[in-house]
């Protein structure tokens, strides 16, 4: 077991905190759907990869792994969805329940949020973590990462592309993702 504020202690909190805050409100399949929690927690674990390799706050990474798709009004065209996150977030900060967070930590959160179903590459690591993680999960929906619109060195390896893949079509599970199905 992590010590309490070992930074895995501290974002298993996050995630805990993530889906009280967001399942409530979440207007989507929670538990099947392609934006749902399924692929949140693909996206929580290839962020704590990219966290890692980058030197970035993983803590970052989970707080956008479980909220960049949360304020979604449909599984297909939503544009705003991720400003929505973004504003989401603020009042979860002004609320006291965003607290892991030092303010620069918090406007990269929310910047990715806003902006990562756009196609950026360039930004500061925390938030390219965030869109890759996001990225290597384009599998569910049949698309493979594109190398040239991923971000981070880690995540354009043909080695880290195959194994996303292998996991958003379930095909292999980590012990992390394994008690939640993954979806198709």
């Amino acid at each position: 077991m992590p010590r309490p504020n070992h930074p895995e202690a501290r974002c298993t909190t996050i995630v805990r905190k993530a889906i009280a805050v967001v399942r409530p409100q979440f207007r989507l399949s929670f538990a099947h759907g392609i934006h749902g929690v399924p692929h949140w927690t693909r996206v929580w674990f290839h962020g704590r990869s990219l966290a890692a390799s980058l030197d970035v706050n993983p803590s970052v990474l989970a707080w956008f792994a479980f909220l960049h798709d949360s304020q979604r009004h449909n599984d297909y065209t939503d544009p705003l969805h991720g400003t929505r996150a973004a504003d989401f977030a603020l009042r979860l900060r002004h609320d006291g329940v965003i607290t892991e967070l030092a303010d620069t930590e918090f406007e990269h959160l929310c910047e990715a949020m806003r902006l990562h179903s756009d196609g950026h590459t360039l930004a500061e690591p925390a938030i390219q973590a965030c869109w890759d993680a996001d990225r290597l999960d384009l599998g569910r929906v049949g698309f493979t990462p594109d190398p040239k619109r991923l971000c981070t060195p880690r995540a354009k390896r043909p080695k880290t592309i195959r194994e996303a893949l292998r996991m958003s079509e379930g095909l292999a599970r980590s012990p992390s993702t394994s008690r939640v199905p993954a979806s198709k």
